[in-house]
């Protein structure tokens, strides 16, 4: 009987470090996965380090002249701006998509509203009403053609902004409805 327990104890202590061996080795991996996020956490403190404009990519560099030598009759300009608070990157990517947005609702841009007016009586007292009023933005349009030519950062106020353009020749014309507006349209 105690054979048999010791065997059994033996296939469980067998059975466990079979198990546990593969584990060993995904944690070495692990631990390159861990290098090479720091790695790739370095880079990005060192690129947010790049406060200095002149220390830029070229593809980032844009002068006062480039933002101004976009005609409004051939390039359509958006704007946009974002919150430092996330961090830099963040904030210009979201400033840029801003300006990104800016452009298409210059293009297209659907925009629904929805009242509720509800009017309430109770025995004996004055009525009361209320009235709640919902209006959306709905904005979809693929954009070609769209550069981003101006990036600032504002430390003073802690925000960024970036502008887009444009070419109104990559504007494409409306398609054709392919249904009827479910909603019907009331003129008053």
């Amino acid at each position: 009987m105690r054979s048999r327990r010791s065997q059994l104890i033996v296939a469980l202590i067998a059975a466990g470090c079979s198990v546990l061996l593969p584990l060993h080795s995904l944690a070495a991996d692990s631990g390159d996965v861990r290098i090479h996020a720091e790695q790739s956490f370095d880079q990005l403190k060192q690129h947010t380090g790049q406060k200095d404009s002149s220390k830029a990519p070229a593809g980032l560099r844009h002068t006062v002249e480039d933002r101004n030598s976009y005609s409004p009759d051939q390039y359509l300009v958006g704007k946009g701006q974002g919150d430092m608070t996330k961090g830099q990157i963040v904030c210009q990517r979201v400033s840029e998509l801003s300006a990104r947005t800016d452009l298409a609702k210059q293009i297209r841009i659907l925009v629904k509203e929805h009242m509720v007016d509800r009017a309430r009586e109770r025995t004996g007292q004055e009525a009361e009403q209320d009235i709640e009023l919902t209006r959306e933005e709905i904005v979809q349009e693929y954009l070609q053609g769209v550069k981003i030519v101006d990036r600032q950062i504002d430390e003073k106020n802690k925000t960024c902004s970036a502008t887009a353009v444009m070419p109104k020749s990559q504007i494409q014309p409306n398609p054709a409805p392919d249904r009827q507006e479910s909603t019907p349209t009331v003129i008053r």
